[in-house]
């Protein structure tokens, strides 16, 4: 009896997480507004400018980014607030005459990237 529960428990777990990614509208709109340009749809850094940045844009679905994520689960959320690169993300977009316009990042706007991406990243293919 406890065995069937504990898997309907982690079942239940994953059909929440299945429909929270599939509903997650702002952090899709998100990424795609504001990431795509250079991550790509897929985040496998194959967006347009992802040749044009020096060094070029990563694909963030490889096992090394995904162990990143695993241990380090604020590794996104930290890029976009940090632009680690200093100002990299800028330069390119400014180089390509591509303009973002500035965001007023929320809270709820973080987690929802950070679901976004994560999901996508993590999917099993």
């Amino acid at each position: 009896m406890k065995l069937v529960f504990t898997a309907t428990l982690g079942l239940l777990s994953l059909l929440h997480t299945s429909s929270s990614f599939a509903e997650n509208v702002n952090g899709k709109n998100l990424y795609m507004q504001r990431c795509a340009v250079c991550h790509g749809a897929e985040i496998k850094g194959t967006g347009p400018l992802a040749n044009k940045s020096n060094p070029r844009t990563p694909d963030l679905t490889t096992a090394a980014f995904k162990k990143r994520l695993n241990d380090y689960p604020g590794v996104i959320v930290s890029s976009v607030i940090l632009r680690p690169n200093g100002d990299l993300i800028p330069k390119t977009l400014k180089e390509n005459g591509v303009k973002i316009a500035p965001h007023a990042w929320s809270v709820k706007d973080f987690r929802d990237l950070n679901q976004y991406m994560s999901g996508v990243i993590l999917q099993k293919r």
